[in-house]
């Protein structure tokens, strides 16, 4: 066989598409920085750093062979559930930091973050592309024994990060991460009449959720205020209802979609900011987009994002290795999930969780991870031989 030396080991498309959103980025948060708080000036500038080490990362990820996640990824899996378990006793009490009545973060010293909700949703993606990968080499001949098998595997692998997550409370990680083993399943090859029953059962405890929303039981609803998940009560609310509850539940959302709404076509001009918006720099950074740049800003951000997923997937049906392509596969749930979630809350369609916006939002944590992912991406790409005869 001849190998077709045409083919660049390095995918210059995401490169530039990733740089892109680095500049987008950093240069919102320049333009948001006079109407930011105190505590929150000055992100633009640790965006840039953040992006800096995040590059040095990706080359790290892009330099060692993704085979040898193999190696480590039960390391990697047990680290990230130290982290949660840390967060969960409040250990060390000096480090665990609580925002926004979730204890979520770590601060380490010279006043930096840690959220390792963040990085556990890469270490995931790494824990069940392998298990999906030995598994299959372990049951050559499949039998619904071995799927169901296969399937309590990966839920066993992500249901622990999941409930520790959602204790912090964290809606946003412990939806990005639902979305992550599903995608995963649905390309495990596991048959497809479990998968539908499974999915059957979901959807039926999702309805009775809803319809319990819907009838308002009394015991329901305190119930919800009394748990852990009080947020979420208050944020369905807020999104189905945003005008009456447009002082508390309903405020963020109205001033999200009154900031894009007022955008129009072509935007007000830079800094040009007339609507205030909570967590603008982070999790609403679209509105802010919208609100400067318009309809065609905001078109450009979501074109950019198509063309990554696009190419994602163009790499992962081009991988001659199962596990480069499961990684890819995982890496593309998590990040496309999250776009539709975040721009998708910001317009209504979906209720608001805590989700910032892949590359664009800042935050050092997720600056690093969503970097970390790409560079497993084009380490898969680098490594994929094509040939001229199969």
């Amino acid at each position: 066989m001849n190998e077709n030396s045409n083919s660049s080991p390095i995918d210059y498309t995401i490169i530039l598409i990733i740089l892109s959103f680095g500049i987008i980025s950093c240069f919102t948060l320049y333009t948001l920085n006079p109407v930011l708080g105190a505590g929150d000036q000055g992100s633009y500038f640790k965006q840039i750093f953040w992006y800096s080490v995040g590059f040095i990362g990706a080359a790290s990820a892009l330099l060692i062979d993704y085979d040898r996640l193999h190696q480590v990824v039960w390391f990697l899996y047990g680290l990230g559930i130290i982290m949660l378990l840390m967060l969960f006793f409040n250990f060390p009490p000096q480090l665990v930091h609580t925002s926004g009545g979730a204890t979520s973060w770590f601060r380490l010293p010279g006043n930096v973050t840690l959220q390792p909700a963040e990085f556990i949703k890469v270490f995931l993606v790494i824990a069940l592309a392998h298990v999906i990968v030995k598994h299959q080499e372990n049951h050559r001949l499949k039998t619904t024994k071995s799927d169901l098998l296969l399937l309590g595997k990966q839920l066993g692998l992500a249901l622990p990060p999941m409930l520790f997550i959602a204790i912090q409370p964290d809606l946003g990680s412990f939806l990005v991460l639902v979305a992550i083993t599903a995608f995963m399943i649905l390309i495990s090859g596991i048959k497809w009449k479990i998968l539908i029953s499974l999915l059957g059962g979901f959807l039926l405890v999702i309805a009775s959720i809803v319809m319990m929303f819907v009838i308002n039981l009394t015991s329901v609803t305190t119930f919800l205020e009394e748990s852990v998940f009080a947020h979420v009560d208050s944020r369905f609310y807020g999104w189905l209802q945003p005008e009456k509850y447009e002082l508390d539940a309903g405020l963020q959302l109205i001033k999200a979609i009154t900031a894009i709404g007022s955008g129009q076509l072509y935007g007000k001009g830079l800094g040009n900011f007339e609507i205030y918006v909570q967590e603008r720099h982070t999790d609403m950074i679209f509105t802010a987009v919208s609100e400067q740049f318009g309809f065609i800003g905001s078109s450009i951000i979501v074109s950019l994002f198509f063309l990554l997923i696009y190419r994602m997937i163009q790499i992962a049906l081009e991988s001659n290795d199962s596990f480069g392509s499961y990684l890819i596969v995982g890496i593309i749930g998590m990040i496309t999930f999250q776009v539709f979630q975040n721009i998708g809350m910001s317009v209504q369609l979906l209720p608001i969780t805590g989700i910032p916006l892949p590359f664009l939002s800042y935050g050092g944590s997720s600056t690093l991870a969503y970097l970390l992912a790409i560079g497993i991406v084009l380490n898969v790409k680098s490594r994929t031989q094509t040939y001229m005869f199969e």
